[in-house]
């Protein structure tokens, strides 16, 4: 379904038929994406797993969406989150339509979707008045580039180093008042988990 004027600008949804005419569901929104560019080593594998997560949630009594989005360079900072608002409006606005509950919405993000979730909730600027999420699921995300950005990175977040820090997701999301998970894998690259391992001690240290 389209949600904005982009081509890129489409969500799927899943759901069955047992769902539809009882109480309203939770809504997984999962926003993925290994880069910023789109670039993927293993694009079969990739949708597959996002396609059980999907089934995951529809098979659990849950309504799964998987929201794609505007990919660098052709788009850079802050389209991806300004898609995610967008998607979210969307979603708060017809989610009703398949039996979803808009205030049980939990929003997961992983890699490059990891960041334009925090992005947002970090950034009330890129906000709508219909983003409201209940939860936040952030796996395995980069979060503050530095002066060793890698292409994908820099295809995003430009190429001056000077206003990277202003485009991270610090300080702004510790005034998130949403509950936060935070995840990221055992073999993760290094980078990764010194990011997650950063976002963490900030939130905590933080209270």
């Amino acid at each position: 379904l389209r949600y904005g004027e982009s081509e890129a600008n489409v969500l799927d949804i899943a759901t069955s038929k047992e769902t539809r005419e009882d109480t309203p569901r939770p809504v997984l929104v999962f926003v993925t994406g290994d880069t910023f560019t789109g670039d993927i080593a293993a694009p079969d594998l990739s949708r597959e797993m996002q396609d059980q997560a999907m089934c995951f949630a529809a098979r659990n009594g849950m309504v799964g969406i998987r929201v794609n989005y505007r990919l660098a360079p052709a788009a850079s900072w802050p389209a991806g989150a300004t898609d995610v608002a967008a998607a979210l409006s969307w979603i708060h606005g017809n989610i009703d339509l398949f039996n979803g509950d808009k205030r049980e919405i939990v929003a997961i993000g992983y890699g490059a979707g990891a960041f334009h979730i925090a992005s947002l909730l970090a950034h009330p600027e890129l906000q709508n008045e219909r983003n409201e999420v209940a939860a936040v699921v952030l796996v395995s995300g980069i979060y503050r580039i530095g002066k060793d950005a890698s292409d994908s990175e820099k295809a995003y977040f430009g190429t001056d180093a000077s206003q990277y820090d202003k485009r991270s997701v610090f300080p702004g999301i510790l005034n998130v008042d949403a509950p936060i998970l935070l995840a990221w894998a055992a073999n993760d690259p290094a980078g990764l988990v010194t990011q997650g391992e950063t976002l963490k001690k900030t939130l905590c240290g933080a209270g």
